[in-house]
């Protein structure tokens, strides 16, 4: 319990600091590429799979890993380039996305490296709207690039968007149109289907990439004269984004009194202890695990009738 408590520790002196940890790999080539150490569980060289029939074509088969079934998926088949053909020397990340376990069979893992959020930029534009990027940085001169994850999962296994029958009344529907709710999250998957949850709802929607975009909007606000808390609802993040992440927009928004009473949700793939710590520390009102419709709107109804009673 104490190493478990010390790792708590460690990795919450990063928050509102705008740093994070990549653990780096290599699919075919020398590209390099990066994944957020929070959703990696382990790595492992690539064991035994079981082909699965009628699975996705980009799941190359389940291994039995510390007594679960897990999914393997091939990183570079996903993102529409050959698939990894020497599975003996190849390995395996075991992430946790939205509360699921899945691994990504990669070529090589090379090491960590600990870096500030500024650095990590959103793709170069001109990539089109077809590219799995969600981001790239910089490091020994060669790009990093950091694959929409979400994406890939939303490809691999579709989430449902419905909101199940009941969770949103119609008087509540009648109060939703007047409210706004702010949406920030980098993935343009992940903005979609919160939007169409949100939607579903009755409010309206304004959707930003980040959480330096998502700062210079409520800046904007308050210099305006108009009190962020006021005209929004609440706030939904994502807690990773380029530039600035999801802990430091809410270390920042709590640091500016014009901004005092916003309610900050904060909604990411990310989940565990630590992020629970995490969202303590910094402030937010709120967390909840990406993606469950009927949670999500569920929180989006009970603060409707929150500020609808005044409360």
């Amino acid at each position: 319990m104490a190493s478990v408590m010390d790792s708590v520790n460690q990795r919450t002196q990063l928050v509102g600091q705008n740093r994070l940890e990549l653990l780096l790999f290599r699919l075919e080539g020398r590209q390099l590429y990066g994944i957020n150490v929070f959703k990696v569980k382990e790595v492992l060289q690539c064991p035994r799979l079981t082909v699965m029939p009628k699975s996705n074509s980009v799941v190359r088969g389940v291994a039995n890993i510390r007594g679960g079934t897990i999914p393997i998926i091939d990183l570079s088949l996903a993102t529409g380039c050959k698939p990894l053909a020497d599975l003996k020397n190849s390995f395996v990340i075991i992430t946790e996305y939205n509360t699921k376990t899945q691994g990504f069979l990669v070529s090589a893992v090379e090491r960590i490296v600990n870096m500030n959020w500024e650095e990590i930029l959103p793709p170069p534009k001109g990539t089109g709207r077809d590219h799995y990027l969600t981001a790239v940085t910089h490091l020994d001169q060669q790009m990093v690039e950091i694959i929409d994850v979400e994406k890939v999962l939303a490809e691999v296994s579709p989430t449902s968007e419905a909101i199940s029958e009941g969770v949103v009344d119609a008087a509540t529907h009648v109060k939703a149109v007047k409210q706004h709710v702010l949406i920030v999250d980098d993935s343009s998957v992940a903005r979609k289907q919160v939007s169409r949850c949100l939607q579903t709802v009755g409010v309206e929607v304004t959707a930003l990439n980040d959480g330096r975009e998502a700062l210079d909007y409520l800046r904007k606000m308050a210099d305006e004269g108009k009190r962020p808390a006021d005209e929004l609802l609440m706030i939904i993040s994502d807690i990773e984004m380029p530039e600035m992440d999801g802990y430091t927009l809410t270390t920042a928004i709590r640091s500016d009194a014009r901004m005092e009473g916003v309610h900050l949700l904060l909604h990411t793939s990310l989940s565990g202890v630590f992020n629970q710590a995490m969202v303590k520390k910094v402030g937010a009102d709120d967390f909840l695990a990406k993606f469950r419709p009927d949670d999500l709107a569920s929180r989006v109804v009970e603060r409707i009738n929150k500020v609808d009673q005044g409360q």
